[in-house]
């Protein structure tokens, strides 16, 4: 195929070679100075850029993409030895056997949903086309090899071509009736020979992708396609990868089982295979948006917390009051800041959350609404929504072993919300410690051994076991280990007791005669926090601020760890540096929220009182009531300032001589 002369090359295949010199030569010299000629190096073409250079040229390789593809595999191999003879002599180029031009559609008219389509509307239309599908990596095949080309030559007028295999008949080679030489006088040969060390071997993976279930409606089941990826592209991507991949759709047979109908399958080979794990969590943010949020806080410069209220009013709003449990969710969705210390050991910046609370307390609803407004999710229940459970497992196809990826892997880098959080199997109870902490999976199952990133948020939703006795642990009441429990940074109980005076209020607001404000201006504003502008406002703040602790912070922060661990009892879960640690995170979130790069004293106590409300430590404010029946206070400044000063008078018992010990790490 890389033998033959320029001048023997078809004009469609000239046009290629001569826009790769135009536009890429200095990918093709990069590669040309790669030391290894054995291996298969990509060559990146925008789609868009050929549609605007070459539009006849691009409609081919849209249209007949089988065959382009490979012309524009060999246009490279061409275009790269022209390259490699025009280098002046002190450059040490070697010439390469194997590259490969993968195209990204991004940005072209490919990206239409025609042929972008979903994954389950996948038709017989769009087979043969360059095609473009998007979802997740939910399994990953070993590496294998297999005979990708095979030259032979026709015995009666010694004519050599190459054939390739075709899926369709289970990458077998069919021979052509006669021979394909293009003469004036073709010689009609039936008979060819195989030439000897001719057999090109390439890479060859199979995944599997499912579409996502974030764009299906209720009750539509997922739908998956089988994709094979080849040379350069295997083991590019793992099990929880979001990834947009385009390729040629085909089909291949079924494997052949007894009283079973074979049928074909449709497979989708890649050519180019982009992952969107990191733009999956970037929200566009228009200019104006953003100036809106700056607008919002200098108009509550004078009444930061009234302001902050507001936005949390906008948290699943048909739930009435418990202003703790939606501070909370705030606090968590946006998180604190990851730190990496001088050993490369890694402090998660991500919060955990676990609401603990009797029926109909609105828990699940806070776990939907969490859901939407993270732009990556998963909610499951504790048996798991697959086989895979929340973590991972080894399942065999096709009498290969393969890892499937379970809710806190699909979830990387997202939220992942678990519903009957106490329900989980005993082997996800094993793995979850060290996926919510160390935010990895390591498996060693059936011979595979290796290590998933869980980088996840998580937020479990559960009831007790039994009637929540308050003199009891929270291990006991929630049959919940506590070591398990440790790993959660903040954990609200909701306890459905008899309050007359809360009724009345909860009462009258489903019956439609409360109200959240008591003005027209509060009106408007809740209006303003709709779900898709809290949704930008997460990802703004988390993706603009990195808050760092300030001296005021590190004391409060210091002073309230040491007393915690003054007054610690044999009932305290975690009165150590995992509280601390919390405390840190829960402060950087509440930074964020408030549209800062520092944390302030307003933001330390404004996380002590969140961890003041969990029910994983001993109390020591006494000034936390049940979480359920917390609302929203007219004047939360002014609230605010009579729980900062009886806090501070508590931590005054403190020593002043060990503030604000190690600390300066965390920043």
């Amino acid at each position: 195929m890389n033998s033959c002369n320029e001048e023997e090359v078809p004009i469609r295949l000239h046009s290629a070679v001569e826009y790769l010199l135009h536009s890429h030569s200095d990918q093709l010299r990069s590669i040309i100075l790669s030391p290894d000629p054995k291996l298969h190096y990509p060559l990146f073409v925008d789609y868009a850029e050929l549609m605007d250079a070459d539009p006849p040229l691009a409609r081919l390789v849209f249209a007949n993409p089988t065959d382009y593809l490979r012309f524009f595999d060999q246009a490279a191999i061409l275009a790269h030895k022209r390259v490699l003879k025009d280098m002046v002599s002190h450059e040490k180029g070697v010439e390469k056997k194997f590259i490969h031009v993968r195209f990204n559609v991004c940005g072209s008219p490919l990206e239409f949903p025609e042929t972008f389509p979903t994954i389950g509307r996948v038709r017989v239309k769009h087979r043969g086309i360059l095609l473009t599908l998007k979802g997740t990596v939910i399994r990953s095949g070993a590496v294998k090899m297999y005979e990708g080309q095979r030259t032979y030559q026709c015995k009666k007028c010694k004519h050599m071509f190459p054939l390739y295999p075709e899926l369709e008949t289970r990458n077998s080679i069919t021979l052509p009736s006669i021979c394909p030489s293009q003469r004036s006088n073709p010689c009609e040969g039936t008979k060819f020979l195989c030439i000897e060390n001719t057999t090109v071997c390439h890479d060859y993976q199979e995944i599997k992708l499912q579409e996502s279930t974030q764009v299906l409606g209720v009750g539509v089941i997922p739908r998956l396609i089988l994709v094979i990826l080849q040379d350069d592209l295997v083991d590019i991507v793992k099990a929880g990868d979001d990834v947009i991949i385009t390729g040629i759709l085909t089909a291949k047979w079924s494997p052949d089982l007894k009283d079973v109908r074979c049928d074909l399958d449709p497979i989708l080979i890649a050519n180019h295979v982009r992952k969107t794990n990191e733009m999956k969590l970037e929200i566009d943010i228009p200019d104006d948006v953003a100036m809106k949020f700056k607008q919002f806080w200098l108009d509550f410069r004078d009444t930061p917390l009234k302001g902050r209220n507001t936005i949390l009013q906008g948290i699943c709003p048909q739930v009435f009051g418990l202003f703790t449990v939606k501070l909370a969710v705030a606090l968590t969705l946006i998180g604190g800041v990851q730190h990496v210390d001088a050993s490369g050991t890694k402090i998660r910046g991500e919060s955990h959350l676990l609401l603990v609370g009797d029926p109909g307390t609105g828990k699940s609803q806070f776990l939907k609404f969490a859901a939407k407004l993270s732009n990556r999710s998963v909610i499951t229940t504790g048996l798991g929504s697959t086989s895979a459970g929340l973590t991972v497992t080894a399942v065999k196809d096709g009498g290969e072993w393969m890892l499937e990826a379970g809710a806190l892997v699909l979830a990387d880098g997202g939220l992942c919300c678990i519903d009957e959080f106490d329900s989980m199997r005993e082997h996800d109870r094993a793995t979850i410690h060290e996926a919510m902490e160390q935010q990895t999976i390591s498996v060693a199952k059936a011979g595979l051994v290796t290590t998933l990133s869980t980088r996840t948020i998580v937020f479990g939703a559960t009831n007790p076991k039994g009637h929540y006795d308050p003199d009891q642990p929270l291990s006991v009441n929630t049959a919940l280990s506590g070591p398990l429990l440790s790993r959660f940074d903040i954990v609200l109980v909701l306890l459905d007791t008899k309050n007359p005076e809360w009724d009345a209020v909860v009462s009258s607001h489903i019956l439609g005669e409360g109200e959240y404000g008591n003005g027209k201006q509060d009106e408007d504003l809740a209006n303003i926090w709709s779900l898709s502008i809290l949704r930008r406002y997460i990802g703004y703040v988390k993706n603009h601020f990195k808050p760092v602790l300030t001296k005021e912070a590190e004391k409060v922060i210091s002073s309230y760890y040491q007393l915690q661990r003054r007054s610690a009892t044999h009932n305290a879960a975690r009165t150590t540096v995992r509280m601390l640690e919390s405390l840190i995170r829960l402060a950087q979130g509440h930074a964020r929220l408030m549209f800062r790069n520092e944390v302030t004293r307003l933001d330390a106590i404004a996380a002590i009182l969140c961890i003041e409300s969990s029910m994983t430590i001993s109390a020591i404010i006494d000034s936390i009531g049940n979480a359920l029946h917390s609302n929203f206070t007219e004047n939360p400044d002014e609230e605010y300032a009579k729980q900062e000063k009886l806090i501070l008078e508590k931590l005054s018992l403190i020593d002043e001589s060990l503030e604000s010990n190690g600390l300066e790490g965390f920043n």
